[in-house]
């Protein structure tokens, strides 16, 4: 017979991660099982995890939330973080799977380093609401190609976030006339290509430049890049 009450729920959630814990090490990554009920706390970490974050469980526990604040990026978690939040706790389905990059800051190397994280829910109360979450990271190796292509996913990300509201200033022509000249094309060929004079291609251009305070072809070619235009 099941006990609900608090003291025999404690034994139940100390129970299941002891399961985890006794294989922890010998999975390829850091396994974290969060308190969903409890601020969000830490209630286990691997020991790899503890050793390269430099911290113990009973400090991970006493931060609750910060944990997140202190390790993570702030601006990158903002959007996993929603997607566990908005997505897999809503829907509390206990086979649903998640997966996505999160940059982990590590005390030794003093350094962020990219991970691929994968989430779920780990076990569910008596009403049958989400209890704890089991996370497993595991760091992606820099020399590989894949490293370099989240990477630049990610830094295009924040700069979308960052500089949205200063697009959002320009017309549908003047995007056209940014793609162009993000591929490089003189105002010549613009003009061409789209029907229009080279004198007005020549005017998207410096309104272009004044509405995103822009200065070089890098600039232009970020924008481009982050929101998809070429």
């Amino acid at each position: 017979m099941l006990n609900f009450s608090p003291q025999g729920l404690r034994e139940q959630i100390d129970e299941k991660i002891a399961t985890i814990a006794a294989i922890a090490d010998e999975l390829p990554g850091v396994v974290i099982i969060h308190n969903l009920q409890n601020n969000v706390a830490v209630e286990y970490m691997s020991p790899r995890g503890l050793r390269l974050i430099g911290t113990t469980l009973e400090e991970l526990r006493q931060m609750g939330f910060e944990f997140h604040m202190r390790f993570f990026n702030p601006v990158e978690s903002a959007e996993y973080i929603d997607k566990l939040f908005s997505g897999l706790l809503q829907r509390n389905d206990p086979t649903e799977l998640i997966t996505y990059f999160q940059k982990v800051f590590f005390a030794e190397s003093q350094e962020w380093v990219l991970h691929h994280s994968s989430s779920k829910i780990f076990m569910q109360d008596p009403a049958g609401q989400p209890l704890l979450l089991i996370t497993v990271a595991t760091s992606v190796d820099p020399t590989q190609s894949i490293t370099a292509k989240v990477n630049r996913i990610m830094e295009e990300n924040t700069f979308l976030r960052q500089h949205y509201q200063n697009f959002a200033q320009l017309g549908p022509r003047e995007r056209e006339v940014l793609k162009h000249v993000a591929l490089g094309k003189s105002s010549l060929e613009i003009a061409d290509e789209l029907f229009i004079s080279e004198k007005t291609v020549n005017t998207h251009r410096r309104n272009i430049k004044l509405k995103l305070n822009i200065h070089s072809s890098f600039e232009i070619s970020q924008y481009a890049r982050a929101f998809d235009l070429i």
